[in-house]
């Protein structure tokens, strides 16, 4: 059977001592171990920073503003203005000019003119053209059919107030006319009525 050795008194303290000091450093190694491990902070996942990208520049359309305006010239305006805007741009109608043969409401296209108080297209003195003057016809001359308003449309010979507002609204819908045949392709102009007013117009 076995025996555990018979120590000494000085040699069962020098073991108590030896287990004590095991101990105190164990128990300092924890307190360390653990004090680093509470001291250290979790780390945190923050979110990425959102971009946007830039706002696109807004489209524009250059016009034209000639006539009687206080500043004519050639202007850039967002697309989607209107003739009224073309003419406040340059600085408004001077003092007494009408805007009323101007459909101010119009949208404005990429190229266009607008001519502020534009004079009336004048007839000759002889007898037979003022017989035509006074029923609003013009009998020599020519008009520009991408910039005269309505009431210029109206003084081609055959053309009301019906027809002088079919071409408005055409040239409005598709843009500037690129030939005079093109008048052709308004609504109710038929042949006989441009052969009568096609020596009265240009491009």
């Amino acid at each position: 059977m076995f025996e555990f050795p018979q120590f000494s008194d000085i040699q069962r303290r020098a073991i108590y001592f030896a287990l004590a000091l095991a101990l105190s450093v164990g128990a300092i190694f924890f307190s360390l171990a653990h004090g680093n491990a509470a001291a250290t902070p979790t780390p945190t996942l923050s979110p990425l920073p959102m971009y946007s990208l830039p706002p696109l520049p807004p489209a524009l359309v250059v016009v034209d503003v000639a006539g009687k305006v206080k500043h004519p010239g050639i202007y850039k305006l967002p697309q989607g203005s209107r003739a009224v805007d073309a003419i406040k741009a340059a600085g408004g109608q001077l003092r007494g000019v009408s805007l009323t043969d101007i459909n101010l409401a119009e949208i404005l296209t990429d190229g266009q003119q607008i001519i502020v108080g534009a004079p009336p297209i004048s007839s000759t003195s002889s007898k037979s053209k003022q017989a035509g003057a006074s029923k609003g016809k013009i009998t020599s001359g020519t008009i520009n059919i991408n910039t005269a308003t309505v009431a210029q449309f109206e003084q081609l010979p055959g053309i009301g107030a019906v027809m002088a507002a079919r071409i408005f609204a055409y040239r409005t819908a598709h843009g500037a006319f690129a030939t005079i045949d093109d008048l052709t392709k308004v609504s109710g102009m038929g042949k006989s009525k441009f052969a009568n007013l096609k020596n009265f117009v240009r491009i």
